[in-house]
């Protein structure tokens, strides 16, 4: 097994033994948002802009389906998804010591992490109510970890 692989079990057998676990409410995640937020902009300017120069493709367009909007908008997903796949975690909740996890089983499936941060993220950012349920909420849930039985937790350093 892998490093990752036994830190999570490690936390599967913690969290077998001790059933509470400390949600993460909306301020926290709000703040690990913005920071991920920064990430991939950095992102989109080191990769893609440069590239877009190079090929003379324009970025001042600022409409929804202009090549530099679907092209962020790609990175912005892939970083969401890839992240919370590989490390139950994006660099914002590392920063701020948290974690998705899946109330109903020890790992989070492909589709699961598709359907959070792809098309519930979409109906949550549609619904603004989606991302404030997070501070009303038992298990401080988004609309978007309702919608896959997710939440976020605090995690031990």
């Amino acid at each position: 097994m892998d490093t990752n692989e036994n830190e999570y079990q490690e936390y599967s057998n913690d969290r077998k033994e001790n059933h509470s676990l400390r949600y993460a409410g909306f301020w926290m995640r709000f703040w690990a948002y913005l920071l991920d937020l920064v990430v991939v902009g950095s992102i989109v300017r080191i990769l893609i802009k440069p590239v877009f120069r190079m090929l003379h493709i324009p970025l001042s367009e600022a409409n929804m389906f202009a090549p530099v909007s679907i092209a962020s908008a790609v990175i912005f997903y892939l970083y969401f998804v890839l992240m919370t796949k590989y490390f139950n975690q994006t660099l914002g909740k590392m920063v701020f010591g948290l974690k998705v996890v899946d109330l109903k089983s020890d790992q989070l499936t492909w589709g699961t992490i598709l359907f959070r941060e792809w098309i519930g993220r979409f109906i949550s950012a549609t619904i603004i109510v989606g991302y404030i349920i997070v501070a009303f909420l038992p298990k401080k849930q988004g609309l978007h970890d309702l919608f896959t039985d997710t939440t976020v937790i605090h995690v031990e350093r």
